[in-house]
């Protein structure tokens, strides 16, 4: 190890210890290491122009963010609400089931689950509070079901992880499908074996009509994901495209259907995009500069040789990656491990001959799974920040549900089909 990888890891511990804002932090290693080692920033930013902000696939990144703030500043996600209260609210912790399940109908819109915890729920935790549940379980269950949000399709995560691996959109998304649906019906089944436990209170039963009248209100915005995947899928556009043609119709829809969208809200949707778009751009920039150094370095030759002496099969090789995705889940943010440690660890997954949209759903699962995990989990804290309830009673109610979830991931690890079947199928 020479004096350029020795930097490389202690100022990766810094950000980590200290918790450095991603982009100051990685920023900062990048400029660090070049004054030391007397390398040219100017090749990493030539890289970054050139790399990235010419990357088609990544053009749907800000297109998916908005999309996303148009469903929770209309009134979108309260008819979503409406509408599975009406098929699973009956039951007893009804409303836990109707959490789940407007998740991942609002996944099919978003593909953020920050966007999914702070915006749906918000209204959810609120609801559940005035049924008389208790405030951490519907945290918990609320933090639980926005980790469906990147992995049913469309996702910001598979996006980034496409525009690295040259892994098919269109096939990261069809391989999604089944894992999110197989975690909400996780979620959906520990919610059954603990309501009586906790007594948790039967939900609403509603009239026929009263039925119909939420399903017809909320036909327009259940077909967004319909419009979208079904572009996607029968090539009428790309994930790009299909980006753009969600924001317009989302737009239509609150603003003409529902009439839900001020222009002052259009506003405040505008800049909320361009914030995010904002981190998102700076966080793909400074990753580019760690990127550049851990080849310059050869990092991933040299963490490979540590993997190759840890893992004699590629079966050995999956479990510890998922042990480390969690771990780093919990305390990096999303798109800094994307960006940073999918092109350390890609050469690896080529060389145990891994699918690449297998290894690409499992790592977003991984990722999920990561940021409902103890101690610094992101959603831990957008649910606490939404609600006002003490992280620590939090996470004592979501440990249950990260247990399923981990059993879930390593039966997805080494049942490739439960991935692959669809977009085999369908491709």
């Amino acid at each position: 190890m020479n004096v350029g990888v020795i930097i490389f890891f202690i100022m990766l511990a810094v950000i980590l210890v200290f918790r450095l804002p991603v982009g100051i932090g990685m920023l900062s290693m990048g400029v660090i290491y070049m004054m030391i080692t007397g390398g040219n920033l100017k090749i990493i930013a030539t890289g970054v122009l050139n790399l990235y902000y010419s990357n088609y696939i990544l053009i749907a990144v800000p297109l998916f963010l908005f999309t996303a703030n148009v469903m929770n500043s209309g009134r979108i996600t309260e008819k979503i609400f409406d509408f599975t209260d009406g098929i699973v609210g009956r039951f007893r912790g009804g409303l836990a089931h109707v959490n789940v399940l407007a998740s991942l109908i609002f996944a099919g819109m978003s593909g953020s689950a920050s966007a999914d915890a702070s915006g749906l729920g918000n209204m959810e935790i609120a609801e559940m509070r005035k049924k008389g549940y208790d405030p951490a379980f519907s945290c918990a269950v609320t933090a639980a079901s926005a980790t469906l949000s990147p992995i049913f399709p469309p996702s910001i995560i598979m996006l980034l992880y496409s525009s690295l691996t040259g892994a098919q959109v269109g096939k990261l998304f069809m391989g999604g499908m089944i894992p999110a649906m197989g975690m909400a019906g996780a979620l959906c089944l520990y919610i059954a074996l603990v309501s009586k436990k906790k007594k948790l209170p039967y939900g609403t039963t509603y009239a026929i009509r009263v039925f119909l009248r939420f399903t017809i209100q909320a036909v327009p915005a259940l077909m967004t994901p319909v419009i979208l995947l079904a572009c996607i899928y029968t090539g009428v556009v790309t994930p790009t495209e299909a980006g753009a043609l969600a924001g317009v119709y989302a737009l239509v829809v609150s603003a003409l259907v529902y009439r839900a969208i001020s222009p002052k809200a259009l506003f405040q949707v505008l800049k909320d995009t361009i914030q995010g778009i904002g981190m998102v751009a700076i966080t793909i920039g400074c990753a580019s500069a760690i990127q550049y150094i851990s080849g310059r370095e050869k990092i991933p030759a040299l963490f490979g040789s540590l993997v190759l002496n840890l893992a004699s099969n590629k079966y050995v090789f999956l479990l510890l990656v998922n042990l480390l995705f969690i771990f780093m889940g919990m305390f990096l943010e999303t798109n800094t491990i994307t960006l940073v440690f999918i092109p350390i660890i890609l050469p690896l997954v080529q060389a145990f001959h891994i699918d690449l949209v297998h290894f690409g759903v499992i790592f977003c699962v991984n990722m999920m799974i990561g940021m409902i995990s103890p101690p610094y989990g992101q959603l831990l804290f957008v649910t606490s920040a939404v609600s006002g309830v003490k992280v620590g009673d939090i996470i004592k109610e979501i440990f249950p549900m990260l247990v399923m979830l981990f059993v879930f991931l390593m039966l997805l690890t080494y049942c490739p089909a439960l991935v692959t079947f669809i977009p085999d199928l369908l491709v």
